[in-house]
């Protein structure tokens, strides 16, 4: 009798030690604050799947599926931490691989792993802060209509598009953009301490780059995808499961933000729609995608 047919009749035989399992938590999309017409990465809407990802059983390693062009600086940081506070706490590692691109707050993301891949053509870098808008003034004056705004607080309408942007509202909107690159900077320090290789006038410019030259730079560990550097690292027995949330059935038939039991969208809810849809793509457009 050969060994496959002693397992199938003699079931102690056939326990084994159980295949290793990796979680994967997939982060894709612009970051920001959910709505019902976008899919925007935030803390609250990734808490539940943070917190099941590191539950699962035979729990070798935690792998990040990112694609992201960035966003919210303050939810990216939000996310992170939550993702690193937890890996300490079970004394799980975190592996990051972005997909089409992990850049601004999708590498700020990124940086939540203990190692990062990327495929050789993946975006990745733009490590800066970056505010943008329109200036209206000019408009409302061509078709005679007046702005009427009032405030108590004399910072109160800083940088509304239908006025004059002043020189001293754009400085500090600048030291506020200052602050967070810095936030941004440090995280970077701390989670590629040793691995970076180039000046950081360069590397924190705002600049990014193809997965090849990211890891020449320091900004990744490797070129690869998670199956492949998975199975390398833990087995070809290894299981990647990742983390699904439950949703309503609103929230199934009617898109992942609006939250169940939400009133039927209105006229003015179709035009948020379309502005939010425009929005986001033009995140996506800046990287070439």
């Amino acid at each position: 009798m050969d060994v496959r047919s002693f397992e199938k009749f003699n079931p102690i035989a056939r326990f084994r030690a159980p295949a290793p399992t990796v979680g994967v938590l997939r982060l894709y999309g612009v970051i920001g604050t959910p709505s019902p017409w976008s899919r925007h990465l935030s803390l609250a809407g990734l808490a539940q799947g943070i917190e099941k990802v590191f539950k699962f059983r035979h729990l070798k390693a935690v792998a990040l599926a990112i694609n992201s062009p960035g966003g919210s600086a303050a939810q990216s940081a939000l996310i992170a931490r939550r993702i690193r506070a937890i890996a300490e706490e079970k004394d799980v590692p975190v592996f990051a691989f972005a997909e089409d691109v992990a850049a601004s707050g999708g590498y700020w993301l990124a940086c939540a792993g203990d190692e990062i891949y990327a495929d050789e053509n993946s975006v990745i870098g733009s490590i800066g802060v970056v505010s943008a808008g329109f200036g209206l003034d000019g408009l409302i004056e061509r078709i005679g209509v007046e702005r009427r705004l009032y405030t108590a607080g004399d910072k109160k309408a800083l940088l509304d598009p239908f006025l004059r942007a002043k020189p001293e509202d754009v400085k500090l909107l600048q030291e506020i953009q200052s602050d967070v690159h810095e936030s941004f900077k440090r995280m970077v320090r701390e989670r590629r301490r040793g691995k970076l290789r180039a000046d950081e006038d360069e590397l924190f410019s705002g600049q990014f780059w193809t997965g090849r030259k990211a890891l020449e730079l320091g900004l990744i560990d490797g070129i690869g995808d998670m199956r492949t550097v998975m199975r390398e690292r833990f087995g070809d027995k290894v299981k990647l499961r990742p983390a699904g949330l439950r949703r309503s059935w609103w929230q199934r038939r009617h898109g992942h933000g609006i939250a169940g039991g939400a009133a039927p969208p209105g006229p003015a809810d179709w035009a948020d729609g379309a502005l939010a849809a425009v929005e986001e793509r033009l995140w996506w457009n800046r990287f070439g995608l």
